[in-house]
């Protein structure tokens, strides 16, 4: 049986864009001609989505969203780009996706199951990975890497071109402007590893051993006087048949525009939390 597409007489769809089964569009939203929404889509009310922007299905927008504006970036000539939000996400109210930059990478993607919420930004480029969260007022930069399973918290912002590790915590009001190892937790301004993000892990079911092997991979990685591609040499020696701890040292091996994130050091310095 098809689903009916509800659509408010007060919005405006321009002709071309594409819509799904079972589509809800709410009052007063505006829909570009180059949009695709897929299946079960809800536009609460007050959504503008613009340019070439697909929502995958199931997602649902809140009020005064605003979805696939151009990039906030002098070096976007004004030509095609694009945004990609996955399936399953909830984009509270005042959120902002900006599409892709027409000189760079071309478009912006948000994966699935992300909930994103009231006015957190995702900019022009960036890269979202699935099941991410943002908590309200997050933002991201130009070009920002985002794994799975991130979270985000209030006010936090992340510096462009910054690459966010899948299962990292990222603390509220942190200003992150180096990349931030998988699992690691990072926090305050101009934000310092905390350790590992003990509770997401021990949340997903990872076993204790995994975790125990975890974090002392993690010592050996930050450890002082040696460089760090040295250490990460030294924690694939000592751990050369654990997938986990590869990951880890892959993604440091990995570095590209964007210095680390490093633990704090000196008095006061805490290695993990280990009571979040």
């Amino acid at each position: 049986m098809t689903r009916e597409t509800v659509i408010h007489p007060s919005s405006i769809i321009e002709p071309g864009a594409e819509l799904g089964e079972g589509v809800r569009i709410g009052p007063f939203c505006h829909v570009s001609a180059q949009a695709k929404l897929h299946d079960d889509v809800e536009l609460i009310g007050h959504v503008t989505i613009m340019g070439d922007t697909t929502l995958g299905a199931g997602c649902q927008v809140y009020p005064q969203a605003v979805l696939g504006a151009p990039p906030q970036n002098f070096g976007h000539k004004g030509g095609h780009s694009t945004l990609e939000v996955g399936e399953q996400c909830v984009v509270r109210e005042g959120v902002t996706f900006h599409a892709g930059t027409d000189t760079s990478r071309g478009k912006t993607t948000v994966g699935s199951h992300g909930l994103f919420m009231a006015y957190s930004h995702v900019a022009h480029d960036s890269a979202v990975g699935n099941h991410v969260t943002m908590a309200n007022y997050a933002g991201l930069g130009g070009h920002a890497e985002i794994g799975d399973h991130v979270i985000i918290s209030g006010y936090a912002a992340v510096h462009q071109f910054v690459r966010i590790g899948h299962h990292a915590f990222l603390g509220g009001f942190a200003a992150v402007v180096g990349d931030v190892i998988p699992y690691g937790m990072a926090v305050g301004d101009r934000a310092r590893l905390r350790g590992l993000n003990l509770v997401g892990l021990k949340r997903s079911g990872m076993p204790r051993e995994d975790i125990s092997a975890l974090r002392k991979a993690y010592r050996m990685l930050f450890a002082e006087g040696a460089s760090l591609e040295e250490n990460a040499a030294a924690v694939l020696r000592a751990y050369p048949d654990s997938e986990l701890i590869g990951d880890v040292v892959a993604f440091v091996g990995a570095k590209d525009k964007r210095h680390f994130t490093l633990p704090a050091r000196g008095k006061g310095a805490a290695e993990e939390n280990e009571t979040a």
